[in-house]
């Protein structure tokens, strides 16, 4: 073939495949065009929605197992509440709940926890849950705050017992004021509970004589713990630290993490003498050398106090000794001597009744007496001596011998225990000084 025919056939091939490029090229465009669709066109009140509201959207979902099974057990039961009274047994509970005989024998003999219920002192509340026929498909005691002893029915002749516990969350409160009329008064009213004021006279009963040292403008304030569960309130725990001051002087109790208590250099706060031996209360006549004798109207000396409380207070034992002398005198009235070293005696007279009898041995806080009105006096009260190698001393105000400290690890470990526990305090008292709120852990004016 002539070499200018293959150029003209040449030419005439490219310019047959040019069109058909661009045909292809425009088929895939328009199919590629057909894939997207077409913005469609909103509804007619699609702009009528505004905004800051809320408008609801049914949702036809299938409900969730919880959902579906939310109805339990409990509430489907029907439940009766019996206190056991003296003298009821376990058979009579029963029949007044309006249970058989046949029930309650194989409960009681299905495991070692239900043969527990057969023996139940009086005062003992049990909840039985009854199912729609009247059987018993559960039982309940409350065994304290945190647990609960359930018996569940297994089937028709068997049971099971276990034990459910609640989970205890502790939180922190604080609670403080100024005396003005009365340190239990002040306690009431600060929010403490009578258990609470009691407690924190007894911390520092050591140091401070409640029925007499008490004025106005004294003051203290206590950390202490409150329990809860389940957003239930279960009462209040331990005192944590707490701080009184009494006539200018401040005393630190902090409890340590063997529950005993410590000042804040970890000195024991229990002493070998209490510095009153009764509960806080209204005094007659305070210590005083050159005292007028109520019935002779001489001047005498008054070598002890005297402490006016109901007749039948119990009167305690300052400190750990032996009974030395237990009588009677027109004078003393019912007495008690009480030895606790070569160096140390007290007494106590006027009582309405002893007892101890001379040679018993006695601990701190044993009742040993209750006040009264015998021998020479003119209304019922305590006389209360304190001696020292046989010479009266004030007792409120005599040195008592010191107290146990904490040594080597154990002080260096409570050393910065009390310091955390102090600034908390501390921090508590300027939320409440600077009339804050704390929540969350935020501190917010309030």
């Amino acid at each position: 073939m002539d070499p200018s025919q293959q150029s003209t056939m040449s030419k005439s091939s490219k310019s047959k495949k040019i069109p058909a490029l661009i045909a292809i090229v425009a088929a895939v465009a328009l199919s590629t065009a057909l894939l997207i669709p077409a913005e469609s066109k909103p509804p007619a009140d699609f702009y009528t929605y505004e905004t800051d509201v809320r408008y609801p959207i049914e949702l036809d979902l299938p409900a969730m197992p919880e959902q579906q099974a939310s109805s339990s057990n409990d509430n489907e039961l029907q439940w009766k509440t019996h206190t056991i009274a003296s003298g009821e047994s376990m058979a009579i509970v029963f029949q007044k709940v309006g249970l058989s005989a046949r029930t309650l024998h194989f409960l009681v003999n299905s495991d070692e926890g239900t043969q527990s219920l057969v023996k139940l002192r009086p005062g003992v509340k049990l909840q039985f849950g009854l199912d729609d026929e009247g059987k018993l498909q559960q039982l309940r005691q409350r065994k304290s705050s945190t647990d609960t002893f359930i018996v569940d029915r297994i089937d028709d002749t068997t049971f099971a017992s276990r034990t459910e516990s609640r989970n205890i969350d502790t939180q922190l409160n604080f609670a403080q004021a100024e005396i003005t009329s009365s340190f239990w008064n002040a306690g009431i009213a600060a929010g403490l509970t009578p258990n609470q004021i009691m407690e924190i006279a007894t911390l520092f009963g050591w140091d401070i004589d409640f029925a007499l040292d008490i004025r106005a403008g004294d003051s203290f304030r206590v950390m202490f713990e409150e329990r809860w569960s389940e957003g239930e309130y279960m009462g209040r725990g331990n005192i944590l630290a707490a701080q009184f001051t009494n006539l200018g002087d401040t005393f630190t109790a902090i409890r340590a993490a063997n529950g005993d208590y410590y000042d804040q250099e970890g000195r024991a706060m229990k002493k070998a003498f209490l510095r009153a031996p009764l509960d806080f209360r209204r005094v007659s006549s305070n210590f005083n050398p050159r005292r007028l004798h109520p019935v002779t109207g001489q001047v005498r000396p008054h070598r002890g106090t005297d402490y006016v409380a109901p007749v039948g207070t119990p009167i305690w034992a300052a400190g750990n000794g032996v009974v030395s002398e237990s009588g009677y005198n027109k004078y003393n009235g019912n007495y008690v001597f009480i030895r606790h070293s070569a160096t140390y005696m007290t007494k106590y007279l006027h009582l309405k009744k002893r007892m101890v009898r001379a040679g018993d041995r006695v601990r701190q806080g044993d009742t040993i007496g209750t006040l009264g009105a015998t021998g020479r006096v003119t209304g019922a009260h305590l006389h209360y001596e304190f001696l020292v190698n046989g010479v009266h001393k004030n007792p409120r105000t005599v040195e008592l011998p010191k107290s146990e400290s904490l040594e080597g690890e154990e002080h260096t470990v409570f050393l910065r225990h009390a310091q955390n526990q102090l600034a908390q305090l501390g921090h508590f008292n300027e939320l409440l000084a600077g009339n804050l709120m704390l929540i969350d852990g935020l501190t917010v004016a309030n």
